[in-house]
C-alpha cells in the first residue's frame, strides 16, 4: 500500500519516519520498534499514535515508502489483526 511519510533526517542524514499519511488519516510516530536494511530496502517497524504497529519499507532508489505490516491489537479482547501487504496482490488477514 503506497503511503506518505514525513521523516526527520538526523545528523548522519538518515531519514527517520515522523508521521505517516493514509488517505486523509495522519499518524505520529510514538517509537521505532526496530529497524533493518537489504540491499534495496530499509525497513522500520514503528508503533503509531493510534496504538497500532507498522512496519514500512523504504525503497533507497525510487525513495518510495511502502506499508508492508499492519497489527491493531484490541485492548478489549484478546485478539489480534494482522494484516500482511504484498505487492500486486491482495491483503491476507490472520486472526490470533
Amino acid at each position: 500500500m503506497k503511503i506518505e511519510v514525513t521523516c526527520y533526517s538526523g545528523y548522519r542524514g538518515e531519514e527517520t519516519p515522523r508521521r505517516i499519511r493514509m488517505g486523509d488519516r495522519k499518524i505520529e510516530v510514538k517509537e521505532i520498534k526496530d529497524r533493518w536494511l537489504d540491499p534495496n530496502h530499509r525497513y522500520f517497524k514503528v508503533l503509531g499514535d493510534d496504538h497500532v504497529i507498522y512496519i514500512l519499507r523504504h525503497d533507497s532508489e525510487s525513495w518510495d515508502w511502502d506499508l508492508t505490516f499492519y497489527e491493531f491489537i484490541n485492548i478489549r479482547t484478546p485478539i489480534t489483526y494482522q494484516v500482511t501487504f504484498y505487492h500486486q496482490r491482495a491483503p491476507s488477514f490472520i486472526e490470533k
